[in-house]
C-alpha cells in the first residue's frame, strides 16, 4: 500500500490538515493580535484541506475497491 501513489497523496492531505490544526490551535494559545486577525482564516484554511482529504480518501477507496 505505500507504493500506492494515491495513498502516499492522502497521506500527505492529512498531515497538512494536522499541521494547520496544530498551527492554529497555536494560535489560540498564544491569544492576542495575531489570534484575532487570523484565526477565523487559519480555520477557513483547515475546513478546506479536510474537504480535499475526505475527498481524496472516498476517491482511494472506491478506485480500491474496484470502483
Amino acid at each position: 500500500m505505500t507504493n500506492d501513489p494515491l495513498f502516499l497523496l492522502v497521506a500527505v492531505a492529512c498531515l497538512i490538515v494536522v499541521a494547520i490544526l496544530l498551527f492554529g490551535i497555536g494560535g489560540f494559545a498564544k491569544g492576542g493580535e495575531f489570534n484575532r486577525k487570523h484565526a477565523n482564516k487559519v480555520m477557513r484554511w483547515r475546513i478546506g484541506a479536510q474537504a480535499v482529504a475526505i475527498v481524496l480518501i472516498l476517491l482511494f477507496v472506491w478506485l480500491r475497491r474496484g470502483g
